[in-house]
């Protein structure tokens, strides 16, 4: 609770960028009115990770530069995580999204990393 402590403050003072609130609200509107952990999870690999074609920060994919290539990775990568109290809010995100899909569980279909409780030893 005390990662997403910082967010919730954020929120409650309209000091959340626009970018992160929308991806926020997928999440929220995927989980609790869809109830299908995978795209969730996924609008929660497109928040912490963004689109980038390669991991952060690699930036070329070989020896010889495709032209207007550095523009394009600007603004792909993203720079969520190069903030500790971000980071500690979207992994305490993430505990959250795994405790609802305990707590309200789905279809099979529709949870990511399924586990049944009565197969757990």
């Amino acid at each position: 609770m005390k990662d997403v402590e910082p967010l919730l403050r954020a929120l409650a003072k309209g000091n959340v960028n626009s970018d992160q609130r929308c991806h926020l609200v997928n999440i929220a509107r995927i989980i609790l009115i869809d109830h299908n952990y995978i795209i969730a999870n996924n609008a929660y690999m497109e928040l912490a990770i963004g689109n980038a074609p390669w991991p952060v920060g690699v930036t070329r994919s070989g020896i010889h530069q495709r032209p207007g290539s550095a523009k394009a990775y600007v603004n792909q990568i993203a720079h969520i995580l190069n903030n500790e109290t971000q980071r500690k809010y979207i992994h305490g995100l993430k505990r959250l999204m795994s405790k609802c899909q305990d707590y309200y569980p789905a279809d099979p279909s529709k949870c990511f990393e399924f586990v049944k409780k009565d197969d757990v030893l």
